[in-house]
């Protein structure tokens, strides 16, 4: 008798040593949390951001060390009907006295009227750092507050970065606490009501949120070779919940199916390890291939993702295959307690025959006419994914920020008055510090020029300003423009800037380096770099994917067929996406405003969280498809009984993957609801359609060809794990 797999093994020495392994799997977590918060965490920078020529002017920016202070506003406009100018005046006198007086507030400005008389406005200066500005920004909001009070016949607001960053962080606070909250007792709702006993559907949670807070210590002292992002602690906790929460699920009910069998705890044990321990192995390299596309893209933010999810899982599948066992072996049959009474009738392990009829009603028309299910099935997803084929990219901006907040409407009004505070285009230059003198008048001309054109906002007050570091090796000038940051005008404006005004005001000066960035050339340049780096990174993922697939299934068919079919889900979430969200048909639905464009980075991250989740599901179909060969059933019964015994299993883990993506779809911002909606829908669709409908009827219509593969590839026959029984008479289907 051969040596045992790896899987096997650990599972045995954890079964047999419960106490050592839990005890282990805690000092390990412990270690792992504690030792990466005493590192620190080490954050990316902006040079290590930087994209494209947004990018580069960002750069030449940073390197003129400007001194820049937050800036808050207040704006006094009519509450109705015109501004009484005498009545604003007073307001504005008012204010100033008023904000001199608060703590953090350097200075204050001379009041600016609007072109057309309908505002005024008060330019604050903050004192201390910019970016701890909008925790105190406070006491300025209660002035302007008191001032409001005082001339209630106007219209007194306080807007600016810091106080609109201080409204979104309290909504947008209040939106993830919400999802936190709701998302554990989500979690759990649905593995009570798929295991129909407490105990089992907390294994789960606790082996997911483990290998998470483990995951957010290795990621923190791995951010000293990789640098961590903002986002990366929250995809962990979304990949780590996923995966835990479903490798743990797979081993659970598999250990569960064969003691009801009649099987001894430590059998039971072990066949759970060799089959879907062995199955958890092979999906989590998946995913971690998937998420390793990633670090191609050559992006920081992705990067920091790339190697957070590739961490979490390898936990997870750790977990999965050592404390897990031990675990499970402790429990016992308490694992089964306490049961839910009508939920565990429902969903206690059968040996018999007898068992729900729902799937076997959906795999009859793949198992009868498979190539008109398989026509129909792969139709339909196409006619989903077609249009993908019209995806616009953009970065959402601030119109796409949620109104639901004074300081936003404030914004809205304070753009009208003033266009010049809204949308802007940065020109930044570097030039010898004898050239400083010509780079600003040359800047001058510019700003001239597009004062003068319908596409830009001319300066407010005193014209425009032009920044120059204290080596005069660096200028920079601010152009604005009328429009919303990702409208179609907008980035003509840029375009018109960076290919005609930009050169021709600095052709001449020599040693001159320029660049034109702002917000919508890095939504522009960001675009461009998603649809460059695309379809590397899905080259890299399908070609390693195959390879992993082919080498676990020894068969070149099933290789191909998995990433023929996860390339069909992942092009009819694309399409699902576009529907939803590039119209308008929606907005009163899901409460959003369309921006008409899909978020810039959503494409390639969806592709690769998709790709690798979608691996779990059908490298646990397909192993039980193959066990199902190996025990000697006809393709066809493997088919029907592969799909049929781990239709429970698939689809409860799905349940727990669309929940939790979906409450993400509740989040005010549009990134996060179309973060959701991709994913949740992408899942669902995943799960059902095409495990349940296209890969039946294609492995059924393959036939022994399913299993092909060259010689060298090809493994000795070997004995199953496990008898699988003949399939329901409701499967079974006369050749």
């Amino acid at each position: 008798m051969g040596r045992r797999p790896v899987t096997v093994r650990l599972a045995r020495w954890s079964a047999e040593h419960p106490w050592r392994a839990i005890a282990l799997w805690v000092v390990f977590v412990a270690v792992c949390f504690v030792g990466g918060n005493a590192a620190g965490l080490n954050e990316a920078t902006d040079a290590d951001q930087a994209i494209g020529e947004s990018g580069r002017a960002q750069l030449i920016v940073a390197d003129g060390d400007f001194h820049d202070p937050a800036v808050e506003n207040v704006l006094i406009t009519a509450r109705a009907g015109t501004l009484d100018p005498a009545a604003a005046k007073a307001a504005a006198d008012d204010a100033s006295t008023r904000l001199r007086q608060v703590d953090g507030v350097a200075s204050v400005g001379t009041p600016v009227p609007s072109r057309d008389g309908a505002a005024l406005l008060v330019p604050i200066t903050m004192s201390g750092d910019p970016e701890t500005a909008s925790d105190r920004v406070g006491p300025l909001r209660d002035a302007t507050a008191s001032v409001q009070a005082a001339h209630p016949a106007l219209r007194v607001e306080q807007v600016g970065g810091p106080s609109i960053g201080k409204a979104l962080d309290d909504t947008l606070g209040k939106d993830f606490k919400r999802a936190e909250l709701l998302s554990l007792p989500v979690t759990l709702a649905i593995l009570i009501v798929a295991f129909g006993a407490l105990i089992a559907a907390g294994v789960p949670v606790l082996l997911a949120l483990s290998s998470v807070a483990a995951a957010m210590g290795l990621s923190t002292l791995a951010s000293h070779l990789v640098p961590a992002t903002d986002t990366t602690s929250s995809v962990i906790l979304l990949i780590g919940m996923a995966v835990g929460v479903d490798y743990s699920l797979f081993y659970v009910r598999r250990e569960r199916e064969e003691r009801a069998k009649g099987r001894a705890g430590l059998d039971a044990v072990e066949i759970a390890a060799e089959t879907s321990g062995h199955a958890v192995v092979v999906s989590g390299i998946a995913v971690m291939i998937s998420m390793a596309g990633l670090l191609l893209a050559n992006d920081a933010i992705f990067s920091s993702l790339a190697v957070g999810s590739i961490l979490v899982v390898a936990v997870a599948v750790t977990g999965s295959l050592t404390v897990l066992p031990g675990l499970l072996a402790k429990l016992g049959r308490w694992v089964d307690r306490p049961r839910v009474p009508l939920l565990w009738r429902l969903t206690a392990p059968r040996t018999g025959r007898s068992g729900p009829r729902f799937w076997p009603a959906v795999l009859r028309p793949a198992l009868r006419a498979p190539l008109v299910t398989l026509v129909v099935s792969v139709g339909l997803l196409l006619a989903l994914a077609a249009p993908a084929l019209g995806m616009k990219l953009k970065f959402p901006g601030m119109e796409d920020l949620p109104r639901t907040t004074p300081a936003m409407q404030a914004y809205d009004r304070l753009t009208a008055a003033f266009p010049s505070n809204g949308t802007s285009h940065t020109v930044a230059v570097r030039a010898p510090a004898d050239q400083a003198d010509r780079v600003r008048v040359a800047l001058t001309g510019l700003a001239a020029r597009t004062a003068a054109d319908p596409l830009f906002a001319p300066a407010e007050g005193d014209g425009p300003k032009i920044r120059v570091s204290a080596d005069r090796t660096v200028s920079v000038l601010e152009v604005a423009t009328p429009y919303a940051t990702r409208s179609d005008e907008a980035t003509r404006s840029m375009h018109e800037l960076r290919d005609s005004f930009v050169p021709a005001a600095l052709a001449g000066l020599p040693g001159t380096e320029y660049a034109v960035g702002g917000a919508v050339a890095g939504s522009e340049d960001y675009a461009a770099h998603i649809r460059e780096k695309l379809p590397i990174v899905m080259a890299f993922v399908l070609a390693l994917t195959f390879l992993v697939m082919a080498l676990t299934f020894r068969s070149v068919v099933v290789a191909l067929t998995s990433i023929l079919l996860n390339l069909l889900s992942a092009g009819a979430a694309y399409g699902l996406l576009v529907l939803v969200f590039q119209g308008e048909w929606a907005e009163g639905l899901l409460g959003f405003t369309s921006m008409g464009a899909i978020v810039s980075w959503l494409p390639l991250f969806l592709f690769v969280v998709l790709f690798g989740l979608s691996m779990d599901y059908h490298v646990f179909v397909v192993s039980r498809i193959r066990e199902g060969i190996r025990a000697g059933m006809s393709n066809r019964d493997a088919v029907a009984y592969g799909i049929s015994s781990s239709a429970g299993v698939v689809t409860s883990a799905a349940i727990v993957m669309v929940g939790v993506f979906s409450i993400f779809a509740t989040l005010s911002t549009i990134d996060f609801k179309q973060l959701g909606i991709g994913l949740a829908a992408a899942i669902l669709l995943d799960a059902t359609i095409i495990r349940a409908v296209v890969l039946p009827s294609l492995m059924t219509l393959l036939g022994d060809a399913n299993w092909w593969a060259p010689r060298f590839l090809r493994a000795k026959p070997v004995a199953g794990p496990v008898d699988p029984p003949a399939p329901a008479p409701e499967l079974v289907v006369a050749r």
